[in-house]
């Protein structure tokens, strides 16, 4: 990524595989991402890889044909974007239990995920009365921008979502259920959930809403707002250009200019969302970690912290 001339193509990928040798796979994946300077995370679970990369075109297009020549990632499913700069600072490549962590034993959405739903016929199935539409992401996510009528959990993590659904959903009065998501992962995995519980109409978004953002023209969207992405981009609008939030460097959560006016926010330290929520020892350490921001920026380069590229967890 070194021609600042061209745009960065920001791809998310994941697919749900048998990949028993994926620990074997870690360092191969890493060796290719640093030949072709690709920066972004990508996990490696037995059930499949997930993640966000991003580099320049050729680059990302010499990867994905590396990545898919690779035993049980054949017809990985990827989305694109683009942008001015990295959204990444370094490439890591993790190992995990599991690409995106529910933590419900025997859920398997190759073989009981829910039925997909192409952007270009979701507003159509929203629109029916008698579906209900669950947005399975995290509350501040659903805070920045969601679908109409899409009912919030409120869970702070993915691992919430099947009590959730235990306390909420029935399958005897929700007869048609849709769910949405980013990109598409975390609705592989609660559709399954949900089939497992006796749903029978269950319906997902195919390629989350990024894709739909990507398909359906802006003067017949249904989704509203902004969509979080896990990146230094923070937040997409609906034509894919980064959009209107910052990052509190602190905690992660998206903020607006509205909150940097609060007494709360201090830049790398705090926001409104954590304040008082840090300790003495860890608002020190933030402090400090900006203060080397701001000297790594007077000399032009760029604060990437301590690398941990190999470390598996």
């Amino acid at each position: 990524m070194q021609d600042k001339n061209l745009p960065v193509v920001v791809c998310a990928l994941y697919k749900f595989t048998a990949l028993e040798h994926y620990q074997t796979l870690r360092d191969p994946v890493y060796q290719q991402m640093d030949n072709l300077d690709i920066l972004g995370t990508l996990l490696l679970a037995k059930e499949g890889i997930n993640g966000t990369i991003a580099g320049l075109a050729q680059d990302i297009d010499d990867f994905l044909g590396w990545l898919t020549q690779q035993p049980g990632l054949e017809g990985l499913d990827y989305k694109e974007s683009f942008t001015d700069k990295p959204p990444f600072k370094r490439a890591r490549v993790k190992l995990k239990k599991e690409i995106v962590t529910m933590g419900v034993e025997g859920i398997d959405p190759r073989h009981s995920a829910g039925t997909y739903v192409d952007p270009a016929e979701w507003n159509d199935l929203i629109d029916d009365p008698d579906v209900i539409l669950i947005d399975t992401r995290n509350d501040y996510e659903v805070q920045v921008g969601k679908f109409e009528n899409a009912i919030d959990p409120e869970t702070t993590t993915f691992r919430e979502f099947p009590e959730y659904a235990k306390q909420n959903l029935d399958p005897r009065k929700h007869k048609k259920v849709a769910m949405y998501c980013t990109g598409g992962i975390r609705c592989e995995k609660s559709t399954a959930l949900l089939k497992q519980r006796g749903f029978e109409e269950v319906y997902h978004l195919k390629g989350g809403i990024l894709k739909y953002l990507e398909t359906v023209p802006e003067a017949e969207t249904r989704w509203q707002g902004e969509c979080f992405v896990f990146d230094d981009r923070v937040t997409v609008n609906h034509k894919l250009e980064k959009g209107s939030y910052d990052q509190c460097h602190a905690c992660r959560l998206p903020i607006t200019d509205e909150d940097k006016l609060s007494v709360e926010y201090q830049p790398g330290v705090s926001c409104p969302h954590c304040f008082g929520e840090r300790t003495e020892e860890d608002r020190g350490r933030y402090a400090e970690r900006q203060k080397q921001i701001k000297l790594a920026r007077e000399r032009g380069q760029e604060h990437i912290g301590p690398q941990s590229v190999l470390k598996s967890g």
